[in-house]
């Protein structure tokens, strides 16, 4: 029976029914904590809810994944941690870790966009402290540098040039 409980998540995450696997995988981790491989259910939950929203029109149509809400990708992420920190010898963990390595660009990409579109909208310190945020919380992310062009072009436009020739 417990068998048949982990083998249901990876079967919802085949049929593309990603709430369901994430349901599933929920459940099997609180019922059967000492499986010995509740590894897997742990790390089939954040790969779908990170899929939740990969409709088929996300597979047709080009469009940047950072683009789009984020909340499913944060769930992920803390969750892929949450599988590292549990299990670090898992055959899943270093998988974990790429995805999070991925999912940490994405949010920071996400956050330039979000200061770009805060440019154009005039709102110059709301880009500003998303540009701060991407430079304080994603380091070692390529988004960096954009965070720190973003802190200077912003501190431009409201008029501090000490600050910007400081970023």
């Amino acid at each position: 029976a417990e068998q048949a409980q982990l083998e249901l998540v990876n079967a919802h995450y085949q049929a593309y029914e990603h709430d369901a696997a994430v349901a599933a995988a929920d459940r099997f981790t609180r019922l059967h904590l000492q499986h010995p491989h509740v590894d897997y259910a742990y790390y089939m939950k954040p790969l779908s809810a990170y899929s939740i929203d990969q409709d088929i029109c996300f597979r047709f149509i080009p469009t940047e994944y950072a683009e789009r809400d984020t909340s499913h990708a944060k769930e992920a992420f803390g969750e892929f941690s949450q599988l590292v920190a549990r299990f670090p010898a898992s055959p899943y963990a270093a998988d974990a870790r790429a995805r999070m390595v991925y999912l940490r660009n994405m949010l920071a990409r996400h956050e330039i966009l979000v200061a770009n579109y805060y440019f154009r909208r005039g709102a110059y310190l709301a880009a500003t402290n998303r540009g701060t945020y991407v430079v304080e919380n994603f380091q070692q992310t390529p988004a960096v540098a954009d965070g720190l062009a973003v802190m200077a072009q912003g501190y431009i436009l409201l008029g501090y040039d000490d600050l910007a020739r400081d970023t």
